[in-house]
């Protein structure tokens, strides 16, 4: 699953620990998310998209291999 975390992040100018701390996990979490080694929960990617003010399928992107 592609996602758009890392951008969104640059355009509020926070770190990936701000991020964490704002939806309470690790930025190790926010990092694996970023590269797509993490898909979350559909509360987790909720709570993402609340934070940026965006959609969650603007933030998360169905790519084909997640199809099959």
């Amino acid at each position: 699953m592609k996602n758009s975390i890392k951008v969104e992040r640059a355009k509020k100018n926070i770190t990936q620990a701000e991020l964490a701390d704002l939806i309470k996990v690790s930025r190790q979490t926010i990092n694996a998310m970023e590269l797509g080694k993490y898909v979350p929960s559909t509360v987790l990617a909720l709570r993402l998209a609340a934070i940026f003010l965006i959609p969650v399928e603007q933030l998360f992107q169905l790519e084909e291999s997640d199809w099959s």
